[in-house]
């Protein structure tokens, strides 16, 4: 829900609704497809890096989004034709040809990153300005820790946070793909970070809830509840979606 692309495409589908063009949707492969899971956006955060009420991990195609929205009235309807993948399902590894971002460099940063994003909307550093971000995270106040790392000025991330400073923290290049996928939105990254920096609620920024989309998930960590317990207080949303978004389906779950 935090990549842009879709909101950019909602966007194209509202201003060709004014004008009575078509939209063609050139489908391609989600590689965070296989699995739904995290909180629903609440609308009150609706920002740039939320615009519908959906999952964090909505497992849609951008076809399969721009369908939804149209079809639950969550933008302008235009005409809409989707030219659909071949040989794809939702369980399908897709390993991406090209870099979508500057900082999503490897599948290991693509497949951590709906977790490890939440790192945005805090005072760590989830590895820009290294070799590797969005597979570690870490903090200069994490003291207990045997791998570090120092964001550096570079392509990409002229400033990223905690510039030349060294972190302390965790190293994630080496958890297997398959644990990832299993764990699902796991917020167990966040509450190890937000206990071992020690700083109580200054560990979150104003941009935490627009990433994360709902209130309680802050109060929850500072209350100290686990992520199972979190996970919980969303369950019931997440299959309720899962059964509306089995209306816009367009390959085999």
């Amino acid at each position: 829900r935090f990549y842009t692309y879709y909101i950019t495409m909602l966007d194209v589908i509202g201003r060709c609704a004014d004008c009575e063009r078509k939209v063609i949707v050139l489908d391609r492969p989600n590689p965070n497809g296989m699995y739904v899971d995290g909180p629903i956006l609440d609308m009150k955060y609706k920002s740039g890096v939320g615009a519908l009420p959906i999952p964090v991990v909505h497992g849609l195609t951008m076809g399969e989004i721009a369908k939804m929205a149209v079809g639950e009235g969550w933008c302008k309807a235009c005409e809409l034709e989707v030219v659909c993948c071949r040989n794809y399902t939702h369980q399908t590894r897709y390993t991406l040809p090209i870099a979508p971002s500057p900082n999503l460099r490897s599948m290991q940063a693509i497949y951590l990153s709906p977790s490890v994003c939440l790192f945005e909307g805090t005072v760590c550093s989830l590895g820009r300005g290294t070799d590797y971000p969005f597979e570690v995270y870490g903090h200069p106040n994490i003291k207990d820790a045997t791998f570090s790392f120092t964001p550096r000025s570079v392509a990409g991330a002229k400033y990223p946070p905690l510039l030349n400073k060294e972190c302390f923290g965790v190293d994630l290049r080496s958890v297997p793909y398959e644990d990832i996928i299993a764990n699902g939105f796991n917020l167990e990254y966040i509450i190890d970070a937000y206990k071992r920096v020690g700083i109580g609620e200054g560990f979150f920024t104003s941009f935490f809830e627009k990433l994360v989309g709902v209130d309680y998930i802050r109060t929850m960590i500072i209350e100290g509840r686990s992520a199972d317990e979190i996970k919980a207080k969303w369950q019931g949303d997440v299959e309720k979606f899962k059964v509306l978004r089995r209306k816009y389906l367009l390959y085999k779950e």
